[in-house]
């Protein structure tokens, strides 16, 4: 029988396309945010450890309570804010999941959800099949600032949620603290929920401060706040995150998770309780980590005709490819890649309607010095 495809903008995601095309020409991918370096051995060691004391079944719903207790000790470091482990902290199976539980925890058909282009792919298919329509808001297009004016015009009856995401993918550019004044200000008085997509929270650069929703009580009673420890101790391919909420947010977020994956991973939880709780030093020495390597490979770049644009916070550079190819973006990398051996990811598809006049490409530079030297030295021949 014909079948109605629920998601017809939907195909396969770029960041798949890219790194099979990749993989088919030997080139260097740049393209798809995965380190490949190693994960931290104290990690690896809790893991093991963990599997053989016999955590190998289900954990609890909530997430194993040692973990949800070190993540509450973290946030109380990092920014301050006293969290419950019981009622506010729900560990998922990646912060994809916990993004489209917060999203179908609260929003319902008919609603609108308002997100700022170029925006994670992730977002709009879930706000789609929760019945709802995104509500695109374009950063600026070469700052990626918010311009708040903008996100006051689009809010209409309709309005259920926003989303943020700081540091920004796939721009890296970070809200401060004027921003996060402004958007309170913007929610006051409302029934808005906000979630807060803050996965890049430790990669932050030159002394900025990662201004998280949970510095921000009036901000944080209303929101979900969604972090990852993939991107944090360099390890994607685990799928492990959590979101943190208020109480009765966190009860329909906990109704979604428990039918859609109900639990995650059990003895990579009790790893990463024992590392967040034994080794903070982690996650407070992670800036620095990721911003020689960013400094390195800007100024490599400085070395080809691609032109890097600043970036606070992340591990991702953006390039100005305009002196070496007129090519739409998605054109550019194909070619990028076939031709010259080195991915990057295409800004096109975080938009509904990308700039059409925009030159940009995105670069990973979580990679191993070799991997981005052999990079550079192909990019330098263009």
């Amino acid at each position: 029988m014909p079948l109605e495809t629920k998601l017809p903008k939907v195909g396969t995601t770029i960041f798949t396309v890219m790194s099979q095309l990749a993989a088919e020409h030997g080139a260097v991918n740049l393209g798809q945010g995965f380190p490949d370096f190693a994960v931290p051995q104290r990690l690896v060691d809790e893991l093991d450890r963990a599997m053989r004391e016999g955590h190998n079944q289900y954990a609890p719903m909530t997430g194993v309570l040692p973990l949800r207790q070190a993540i509450a000790g973290k946030v109380l470091r990092c920014y301050g804010r006293q969290v419950n482990p019981d009622t506010e902290i729900t560990v998922t199976s990646g912060a994809t999941e916990a993004l489209f539980n917060a999203i179908h925890a609260v929003v319902r058909p008919g609603e609108e959800v308002i997100v700022l282009d170029p925006a994670y792919d992730s977002y709009e298919p879930a706000i789609e099949l929760a019945g709802a329509r995104a509500i695109h808001v374009a950063l600026d297009p070469r700052s990626f600032a918010v311009d708040w004016d903008k996100i006051r015009a689009a809010i209409t009856p309709r309005t259920r949620l926003l989303i943020i995401n700081s540091p920004h993918n796939p721009s890296g550019a970070m809200l401060d603290e004027t921003d996060m004044k402004a958007l309170a200000e913007i929610l006051r008085d409302t029934g808005i929920f906000l979630i807060s997509d803050e996965v890049y929270e430790h990669i932050v650069f030159d002394g900025r401060r990662h201004e998280s929703v949970l510095r921000y009580p009036e901000l944080a009673e209303r929101a979900f706040v969604v972090s990852s420890f993939g991107k944090t101790y360099h390890c994607t391919g685990w799928k492990i995150g959590y979101a943190i909420a208020p109480p009765a947010l966190s009860a329909e977020f906990r109704k979604v998770h428990q039918y859609n994956v109900f639990c995650t991973f059990a003895p990579a939880q009790h790893a990463f309780a024992a590392m967040i709780r034994d080794e903070p030093e982690h996650y407070e020495q992670l800036g620095a980590f990721y911003q020689e390597k960013r400094d390195r490979f800007r100024a490599q770049l400085l070395e080809t005709r691609l032109k890097p644009l600043p970036v606070p916070g992340g591990y991702f550079q953006l390039v100005d490819y305009s002196a070496v190819s007129d090519l739409p973006d998605t054109e550019f990398v194909r070619w990028l890649t076939i031709e010259h051996g080195v991915t990057a990811i295409p800004l096109s598809p975080f938009y509904e309607n990308a700039p059409a006049d925009q030159r940009l490409a995105r670069l990973c530079f979580a990679k191993n010095a070799a991997t981005l030297d052999a990079a550079i030295e192909r990019l330098k021949k263009l």
